[in-house]
């Protein structure tokens, strides 16, 4: 019969225990001790990164706290026009528009008639508006005043003014009929840039009715079709022109549903944006700049400009208004100087935002190339021993990767730059939203 040991307790019910018995200040040193000891491998560890990054790092992930600038925003300005020019001085209609296009409104190319040159490039279009509907004809046979003029005047009423506000006010006049200029939303990109804006136009002659008879140059409302229409206007003459610009440098402007308001008063932006009168300046429109559309009083063109907007009504009458402020712009710049420019000067404006990654390069980081021409033979060995203790490369290309190590974007050098042991770089990359 087998005969087991047991040990026992001297206090009985228990069994003796067999861990041994540590102090809490041994206990502690234990603790200090590992502790150290993974302090100690992660710095070797570390260090050995270092080294390995000595014999050819391919990349770098970025600390987001000391490498990466996140959502810097600027303001950017562009000439408003074709190949970002700043000037519109050539103009050309659009003769593919149909007859009833052209009762609404007119598109005006910079650089020729899109019937003949597919590669014309339309800029804005223009546009006028009779809060009555005088100044065109009743498409729909009706004679109820449901003309092309009053769409467009209404439309533009309802884009631009607050809901219980039915006409334009110029100056704190209101006004029954207008003349738009609506910027092509391609060009304008965010907004036009206030500031930059200048219009000037030719004065027309008004002497010559359709019928080629006299006139006194007046507006001639009620006479039918011996109107002085648009078709039969002539510009007055060498020297005989306006400038207009937006107010924004000596106004700040109003803020309405349409975003901002300026006034189009007569100045010039010649040397510097200059209010003529500034006491008392002459009120020719409104800008806003966050729809690129001016709205121009026309009221003010009949006076100062000899416009002599047609208001006529009849059963077929067109006053052809819009081609009255087509050739009053496209021909003022024959009018003018050789020191000044005529037509539409205009810049567009809009806000970028970007993000700056700071590319760091240090003196033992990238100094070998993987290029197939760095290497010779089978073993890969550098064409140059003279590399080994003392590599020349150049850096010519950053490229961005995510965590997935997938090319994202790349960043081209001006030029190459020298990379060896005794040369640092910082290549500052920046990417526009």
């Amino acid at each position: 019969m087998a005969v087991y040991n047991r040990r026992v307790s001297a206090r009985p019910g228990r069994f003796a225990s067999t861990r041994p018995q540590v102090s809490p200040a041994g206990g502690r040193g234990q603790i200090e001790t590992l502790a150290r000891q993974l302090a100690e491998q992660i710095l070797r560890e570390r260090d050995a990164a270092a080294q390995r990054a000595r014999l050819g790092r391919i990349f770098t992930q970025f600390d987001s706290t000391n490498d990466v600038l996140p959502n810097n925003v600027e303001t950017v300005t562009r000439g408003l026009f074709f190949g970002n020019t700043g000037s519109l001085i050539n103009m050309f209609l659009n003769s593919n528009l149909t007859a009833t296009q052209q009762t609404y409104f007119q598109d005006i190319y910079s650089t020729g008639d899109p019937a003949t040159n597919p590669l014309a490039n339309e800029e804005l279009s223009i546009a006028y508006g009779h809060f009555g509907g005088s100044g065109s004809s009743d498409l729909t046979g009706n004679m109820n005043n449901d003309t092309p003029t009053r769409a467009i005047y209404k439309q533009y009423a309802q884009l631009l003014l607050a809901p219980n506000d039915k006409k334009f006010t110029f100056n704190g006049v209101d006004s029954d009929h207008i003349y738009v200029l609506n910027i092509n939303r391609s060009r304008m990109r965010e907004k036009l840039d206030p500031g930059n804006l200048e219009i000037t136009f030719a004065r027309l002659s008004g002497s010559t009715y359709s019928d080629g008879s006299a006139v006194a140059g007046t507006d001639n409302a009620g006479l039918g079709n011996d109107v002085f229409t648009g078709s039969n206007v002539s510009l007055d003459g060498t020297g005989k022109y306006i400038q207009v610009i937006d107010d924004s440098g000596e106004n700040a402007g109003a803020v309405a549903d349409a975003g901002q308001i300026f006034n189009i008063v007569s100045g010039t932006l010649d040397g510097g944006a200059t209010i003529h009168n500034p006491d008392a300046p002459i009120h020719f429109g409104l800008l806003y700049p966050q729809h690129g559309v001016v709205i121009l009083n026309a009221d003010a063109l009949d006076t100062h400009v000899h416009f002599a907007t047609s208001t006529g009504s009849g059963e077929g009458y067109q006053g052809e208004n819009t081609i009255k402020l087509f050739r009053s712009i496209s021909g003022s710049d024959a009018l003018t100087p050789a020191t000044v420019n005529g037509g539409i000067q205009a810049r567009s404006s809009e806000q970028v935002k970007s993000t700056y990654y700071f590319v760091r390069v240090k003196n033992a980081e990238y100094n070998y190339s993987n290029n197939p021409s760095y290497t010779t033979g089978s073993l890969g060995e550098l064409v140059f021993s003279t590399f080994i203790n003392d590599p020349q490369v150049y850096i010519t290309t950053v490229g961005m990767y995510n965590e997935r190590r997938e090319l994202l974007a790349v960043a081209k050098l001006s030029q190459p730059l020298l990379k060896n042991f005794t040369r640092e770089a910082l290549v500052k990359v920046k990417l526009d939203f």
